[in-house]
């Protein structure tokens, strides 16, 4: 299977700057997109994407965060959110249920410039690893996504600049450190270890990203029973159409 997810930062935006020609070409089994930035009616995919189901979960806010997942299998269940409040306001996850796994799609909330939403951080982060827990133990999980936190050193360019930023904090560090700690793995370390040049989000600061000063924040991570079937997992950092590039993640099962 070829999964995807790609934070598009506005759909619309992303469908004029090319987002159908790269859909097309990757043709992955699942495709998940994050800050549609979008609501019900403001965007109609069905004639583009006839070979996909297509699930929403939009913001009350308008233009704002939400989540998308294309998928050529029908899943058995759908579900929006979980038990935090701003999953459900601002569409930040999608969960598919198949047979043989839970995919999980998450726009994380930011914390940020000036942390003063980190405590809703914090408090999002542990009901989300409780939730994915109570999925895991029915049957495995893939979890993909803007997870808004670089988890090592070698996740930022600038990392001694950015300790104690938004997305670089302790607090948050630790949460995604203890999600691995409880039997999943950051799929992309799994293959390029000690690759610190391999990024998925960059300012739009001008030459930032031709000069790749950026921070990888975007995920596919994945129960440790699904270790033996991981096959790749990348970025395509040559697509444009937002601040961030897409990720793949190859798996046999």
């Amino acid at each position: 299977m070829k999964l995807i997810s790609w934070n598009v930062n506005g759909l619309r935006a992303s469908v004029r700057k090319g987002f159908l020609d790269y859909f097309n070409k990757v043709n992955a089994d699942i495709f998940a997109v994050q800050e549609i930035k979008l609501q019900e009616g403001q965007i109609n995919l069905e004639l583009d994407l006839p070979d996909y189901y297509q699930y929403w979960n939009y913001a009350e806010r308008k233009g704002y965060s939400g989540t998308a997942v294309f998928t050529k299998r029908r899943p058995l269940n759908v579900l929006y959110g979980f038990n935090h409040e701003l999953s459900s306001k601002e569409g930040r996850m999608i969960t598919l249920e198949f047979d043989e796994f839970y995919f999980v799609t998450v726009y994380t909330p930011n914390s940020q410039r000036s942390l003063e939403r980190l405590p809703i951080r914090l408090e999002w982060e542990d009901q989300f690893f409780d939730y994915i827990k109570e999925l895991e133990a029915k049957k495995p999980v893939i979890l993909c996504g803007d997870l808004n936190v670089a988890h090592q050193e070698i996740d930022v360019r600038n990392d001694k600049t950015n300790h104690g930023n938004s997305g670089f904090t302790y607090e948050e560090r630790e949460k995604l450190t203890r999600l691995l700690g409880g039997g999943f793995i950051d799929t992309l370390r799994f293959f390029h270890p000690q690759d610190d040049q391999i990024f998925t989000w960059w300012s739009y600061m001008k030459t930032v990203r031709e000069r790749n000063i950026g921070w990888r924040i975007d995920y596919f991570i994945v129960s440790e029973k699904l270790k033996s079937s991981l096959v790749s997992s990348t970025a395509h950092t040559d697509i444009y159409g937002s601040d961030h590039c897409p990720i793949e993640l190859r798996i046999d099962l």
